[in-house]
Formats: structure tokens, sequence, C-alpha cells
């Protein structure tokens, strides 16, 4: 099916209340789940309500599940990767250091057919603001089954959002400060191949002096190419979400840019962060953000790739 654009009116908002919805993951078994900062994640009900569940403290981003069903989070304040029982509700450290050092702003997990997570730690720098002037301190690590944890891959300008291709024969990182995605080829013997650019660079750097925390209006940003979030659909389209930008764009297999939702005046989708798809046919498409007190849903052109815990 053809990548056409989704427009602002067929977009609609879940979970109002929610707060720093970063990321959702929808279970096999349907349910909803948002990161969510008074929690540890909050499950978006049928009804438009919200069943907050734990506590993780910090700051719960981005959030994947393994095959019982339990959430993975990467806390992007505390530190550590934490794992979420959504029935019991407790909440338990499975990673809090790599290599020796303490994770200071884990951002993204996601797990491969062996159960494998795979996180990014996006700075240790502190503040993390700091890291937006494109230094390279950001890793990529991976927390076996078996609980050890190895250092892949680092010297990554702000190392942000992972996606698995769907034979899993390579890693895709969002290298935010970078403006552009990268790529790593998972050998035989599990390790990484030298970084690679998958697709072109997509926009224009951060711009110096100004307060992350106090952008300038959304038409000064436009052109910004923070990238952020990305996910695989079934024709192969890694979406990407440009979070400075309020713009998500596909990469095409064959490295052509796609403009799949805009918002020129972040009215709606204000520095999304996240893609995930869920429902029967897995084009129910969700929006998460670091700034709006929902997520967005809509309906995808285009399926999305099974994740490890919907297969």
């Amino acid at each position: 099916m053809p990548l056409t654009q989704i427009p602002l009116s067929a977009c609609r908002k879940l979970g109002v209340g929610v707060q720093r919805p970063e990321d959702v993951v929808v279970g096999a078994d349907g349910r909803v789940w948002a990161s969510d900062q008074q929690s540890a994640c909050a499950q978006l009900l049928p009804d438009g309500t919200l069943r907050r569940v734990g506590n993780a403290g910090g700051a719960p981003n981005g959030i994947n599940m393994d095959a019982e069903g339990r959430i993975i989070i990467a806390n992007f304040e505390a530190g550590p990767v934490q794992r979420l029982d959504v029935e019991r509700g407790t909440v338990e450290v499975i990673c809090s250091a790599v290599a020796g050092r303490s994770l200071t702003a884990s951002n993204y997990p996601i797990l491969d057919r062996n159960g494998t997570i795979w996180c990014a730690n996006s700075t240790f720098t502190q503040p993390w603001q700091q890291a937006l002037d494109g230094r390279a301190d950001g890793i990529l690590f991976r927390v076996r089954p078996n609980g050890a944890a190895d250092l892949m891959a680092e010297g990554i300008q702000f190392a942000n959002g992972l996606a698995l291709d769907a034979d899993e024969s390579h890693i895709y990182v969002c290298q935010t400060t970078g403006c552009n995605v990268i790529r790593y080829r998972i050998r035989s013997d599990g390790t990484l191949g030298p970084a690679e650019p998958f697709g072109p660079v997509l926009g224009t750097p951060f711009p110096q002096n100004v307060d992350p925390g106090n952008l300038p209006p959304p038409e000064q940003m436009a052109q910004v190419g923070l990238t952020d979030g990305c996910g695989f659909d079934v024709e192969g389209n890694l979406w990407v979400t440009l979070v400075a930008a309020n713009r998500i764009v596909a990469i095409t297999p064959r490295g052509d840019v796609v403009t799949v939702i805009h918002d020129p005046h972040g009215e709606m989708m204000r520095q999304p962060t996240n893609v995930t798809w869920g429902g029967a046919d897995r084009r129910d498409l969700y929006i998460g953000s670091i700034t709006n007190d929902y997520v967005i849903q809509a309906r995808s052109p285009v399926a999305g790739m099974p994740l490890f815990h919907q297969r």
C-alpha cells in the first residue's frame, strides 16, 4: 500500500492526563500502555480513562514488552533499565551499569527473537541538555536473558530510538543530534559491524543558544532534524519521528524520505517521540510525546511490523 500522508483531522487524543507519554506499547492481548511519569506505565482504557500501574521514579521513557507481557522501561532520569509486572505493579531494576559505568539516561529498549534487550543510553553528560551540542558520548548496549550486560557500540550522537529489521540482520539507532539514523550489522557471533548511515540527514542541527525547555515557535523549528524514535512497517519503511519539527517521516527501502504526518503549528502533534502499531490488523498507529499530556491515535496506511511480543 502507498505511504499516503495522514491528515491531522484523522488523529484523536487518547489517555488525556498521562504525564510525559514518551512511548506506547501494545500487548499481544490488545491492551495499550504508555510510559507515565506519575507511575511507571498507564493503561489507556477504551473509555478514555487511565489505569496507572507501578512506581518507576525518574522519567519512564521508551518502553517495550517481553514474552511474559511485562513492560521493559528505559528510565531517562533515574538511569536504569527496569521491568514492570503489570499485574502485580512491581518494578525491578534489571540493568543499572554497563562496562563499569552507571547508566544515566537510558532511552529506548527493544527485544530480539531470543529475548535479549537492546537499549540506548543517550549521553553520560549531566545535565543531559548539554549533549544537544552534538557530542558523541551515547552508547548501545544489550542485556541478555541471563542478566549479563554488554557494551555493543559507543561514540553515538545522543543514542535514542531503536529498531530491528524483519530478519534481525541489523539494528537501527536514531542518532538525535546527528539528525539521522545509523545502523549496525549484527554478525553471526553476536558482535556488531561498523556504523553506517541509513537514509539521508533529515534536517538541520539543533540551533545553538536555544533553551530545550523553551523552544521557539514551531515554524522556526520546522527544518530541525532531531531524530527521536523509529519503527518499521511491514513494507520495510522505517518511520522516524522528528521531535523538534513536529514531523514524522518514513525512509523507504530505496532511501527516499516521505512525510507521513506533519503538524506545522504543533496544535495536535507536538514534539512526537515514538511510533507504535497495534490493533487486529496492526494499522492502529500510536504516537508518543514528551510535551503532550495525551497519546495520539490514527489509522496507518501500512501495517506495522510485529514486534517480539506480538509475533
